[in-house]
């Protein structure tokens, strides 16, 4: 019977620290390896997203603000109709009058009644109003006011608002946003027609001011989660999104945030956005698309 052959020796390695010697090709990969783990986490992919710079919208963007591009809703929607974003959130007559947009389901800027942020401004009754100098910046306000004003047979000339600073002295004033909300804490001769306020009086239905417009076929379905996951973020967090923001007062902000604004996108925010196509139909424009919702 044959004897068998002897085990190779093992090669063991020098005795003396591992800095005087060169690293194994084990522990190269080791060090690759832990190298990798530190390294921060690769994003999913470039966000090519906008949002507006006011403070209801603040909810909305919860840990992605370093990765969003702010302007007004007017700016935003140049900027998605061009091709430079993917997704904003805009006024949602912009995902109504452009086709080639989906409406990312369960999430809006919207109100029940009273807004505080979108109201006309006017000294003297609707019914002798013959001229309106409106912010131009969002779409959706203009024409909101432009059918509540239809609705009870009224229809004044609409004029772009040169500045905010001369909002006091005119007339009869469309604001929004941040603007609205500095121009009501301020002193001023006017009467305030909140136009959350008078569209639920017209409908008893909720009014959708905001959604996050997609461009159909460029939307991920990982950047649709990272937007739902921001929303979900800003939820859980707003009492200390109430805390850090400077804007106005806490109790103002914790009211606003909290109570007036709501941020979600079901079946009676759908009816009203529903009524307002109707509607828009009737006193505006023909061309207005239906929306479509997306998951």
């Amino acid at each position: 019977m044959k004897d068998p052959e002897p085990l190779p020796k093992l090669r063991l390695l020098p005795i003396g620290p591992l800095e005087s010697r060169p690293p194994t090709e084990w522990e190269k990969r080791l060090r690759e390896i832990e190298q990798l783990e530190e390294l921060p986490p690769v994003p999913l992919a470039p966000l090519r997203v906008g949002s507006v710079p006011y403070l209801n919208a603040v909810p909305l963007t919860r840990g992605l603000e370093d990765q969003i591009v702010f302007a007004p809703p007017s700016e935003l929607a140049k900027l998605l109709r061009d091709g430079t974003l993917d997704a904003a959130l805009v006024s949602v007559t912009e995902a109504l009058l452009h086709e080639g947009y989906d409406i990312l389901d369960g999430i809006a800027v919207a109100s029940l009644g009273e807004v505080k942020s979108v109201f006309l401004a006017h000294r003297e009754p609707l019914e002798k109003i013959t001229q309106i100098f409106c912010d131009t910046a969002s779409l959706t306000s203009v024409n909101l006011l432009r059918v509540l004003l239809a609705e009870r047979g009224l229809r004044p000339d609409f004029v772009p608002l040169p500045n905010y600073h001369d909002a006091p002295f005119y007339p009869a004033v469309l604001l929004i946003g941040d603007p609205a909300l500095d121009f009501v804490r301020e002193s001023h001769p006017h009467q305030i027609w909140d136009l959350g306020a008078a569209w639920f009086e017209l409908t008893q239905l909720p009014f959708v001011y905001a959604v996050w417009a997609l461009r159909r076929g460029h939307v991920s379905a990982a950047l649709r989660g990272q937007l739902r996951e921001a929303k979900s973020a800003g939820l859980r967090e707003l009492d200390a999104i109430v805390g850090e923001r400077k804007e106005y007062d806490y109790n103002f902000r914790k009211d606003y945030l909290g109570w007036v604004i709501h941020y979600h996108l079901g079946p009676d925010e759908k009816r009203g956005l529903a009524k307002f196509v109707e509607l828009l139909r009737k006193h505006v424009t023909n061309n207005v698309f239906d929306p479509q919702y997306v998951e």
